[in-house]
């Protein structure tokens, strides 16, 4: 592996650590919160778009949309190439594309603008969000990396959370651009951190793998839009079956993968992958629920509900540092497994409640839960995968997310609208039985408060369901390995 500066540690390398890694860390914090808060900032800002930029329903999702397919279609693309020519290049480049195309998103007069500057935040967080990892794993060795890991999952969590929060203050005084205003200062200050503080690292030199790098895109793009669709569209489903299927065999064949199948040999990965995959299932839908719920159902303003939210963030970031200290003695299935349970009990909670103390409770549980397993999960991917590869295995974690995501907020969100619809009575207009803020807007608010409660349950029981399942396989797949005898990351061809 070509290192720029001796300063930085790979494990067990027996190099001197680099004494402003902590420094780093707070850039590479720096650089997550910013995507965080814009992946959820902008809902709220939906009805800003339609009144003043006159925005049409479709408009508004292909603004949301754009960004994602980019976004995840580009993931291990990005992560490959960062290994290939730099990841601090990588991080830098994506937090200068992300901040430009910010700036042309306040500019923009014209909905087809916003979903050209969404876009291009896609490709500039593609770059950056697999950089931050793989630049944390290489700057800090085995010691260190777990508390580090642990500040990175806790930021990650606190950014989604912050972004209500903060796009309501946003919103509540400014225009609806003002939310993409946030994100310009912290990527100049990011860049500028980074040049200064952080060395190149880079890991395997092979060549660039072009028809893996097509073929990835081409898969995952087509499998994200397949998911947001929500639709049997049987040609892009035959795509990205099969572009999914020459990507794997291109790269068993290849001398030079992009992602190199021998990682999957390893059942840590494999497992850890899986069972993460049906943890965001569970995870992925839960703001939706929350932030309809405060404001619809609780008569929450915008700024009110991201406030309520917040004891989820707090708990989460308490919690990370304890499943960081617990990780020092107890193994990563433990924590997993016992994380996803405490998870799953939070959702049961979630499912009876009536009013705020009901949610608050469960957002405490949940975040023990996420604070167990969080880590766990993102140190058993990423020590399962050698350094060389640190970007794509950074890349593999967040698409899996990404994905994860997605088809967690098709589904449950398709349980939601269901159950709304069966519990609203059969003699009101049809758009109010569609919707919550329809049924609001016609006068029907007291039966859709119950309706969307009674939704809310179902929801929050099936996420529960999905966190059990993922505890199960996790118990089932993962090696109940003490810290000491985890192996170390051995090459991988």
């Amino acid at each position: 592996m070509r290192v720029e500066s001796n300063t930085v540690r790979e494990a067990g390398d027996g190099v001197a650590r680099d004494p402003r890694r902590w420094w780093i860390l707070g850039v590479l914090c720096l650089s997550l919160l910013v995507l965080m808060i814009d992946g959820t900032v902008l809902n709220l800002a939906i009805p800003s778009l339609i009144r003043e930029l006159h925005a049409t329903p479709q408009d508004v999702q292909w603004i949301l949309d754009a960004y994602v397919l980019v976004f995840a279609g580009l993931l291990l693309t990005a992560g490959s190439l960062s290994d290939r020519f730099g990841r601090r290049r990588a991080l830098i480049t994506g937090l200068t594309l992300f901040g430009l195309a910010s700036l042309a998103a306040v500019l923009a007069d014209a909905p087809w603008q916003v979903v050209g500057a969404r876009a291009l935040m896609g490709v500039g967080g593609s770059l950056l969000m697999p950089s931050t990892l793989s630049i944390l794993m290489t700057t800090f060795d085995d010691t260190e990396r777990r508390k580090a890991m642990a500040a990175w999952s806790t930021v990650a969590m606190v950014g989604v959370v912050l972004g209500p929060t903060l796009g309501g203050l946003l919103l509540q005084h400014f225009w609806w651009g003002s939310v993409f205003l946030l994100n310009i200062p912290v990527a100049v200050l990011a860049v500028v951190a980074a040049v200064t503080l952080m060395p190149e690292t880079y890991g395997s030199r092979r060549p660039v793998d072009a028809i893996g790098v097509l073929l990835s895109i081409v898969t995952l793009t087509a499998t994200v839009y397949v998911i947001i669709a929500r639709q049997w569209n049987i040609p892009v489903i035959a795509l990205a079956i099969g572009s999914a299927a020459a990507f794997a065999w291109c790269e068993y064949r290849s001398p030079h993968p992009m992602l190199p199948l021998g990682v999957f040999r390893s059942r840590d990965f494999t497992g850890t992958c899986l069972t993460l995959l049906l943890m965001v299932f569970g995870m992925g839908a839960v703001l939706l629920m929350l932030t309809q719920y405060l404001q619809f159902v609780l008569g929450y303003g915008p700024m009110r509900a991201g406030l309520a939210l917040l004891p989820y963030a707090m708990s989460a970031a308490l919690c990370n540092g304890l499943g960081a200290t617990l990780g020092r003695t107890l193994s990563n299935k433990t924590l997993i497994v016992s994380g996803l349970l405490v998870m799953g009990a939070a959702f049961v909670v979630l499912a009876q409640a009536g009013n705020y103390a009901w949610v608050l409770a469960a957002m405490l549980v949940m975040g023990i839960g996420g604070g167990l397993a969080g880590p766990a999960a993102y140190a058993a991917i990423m020590g399962a995968i050698p350094l060389e590869h640190a970007g794509v295995g950074s890349a593999m974690n967040d698409t899996l997310q990404q994905v994860g995501m997605a088809i967690s907020i098709a589904v449950l969100g398709s349980v939601l609208a269901g159950v709304f619809t069966a519990r609203m009575p059969g003699d009101v207009p049809a758009a109010a039985r569609e919707s919550i803020g329809a049924a609001f807007a016609l006068g029907y608010a007291a039966p859709a408060r119950a309706a969307f409660t009674s939704a809310m349950a179902a929801g929050s029981w099936i996420s529960a369901g999905f966190s059990v399942a993922a505890a199960a396989l996790g118990l089932v797949l993962l090696r109940d390995r003490a810290p000491a005898d985890r192996p170390g990351t051995t090459a991988v061809s």
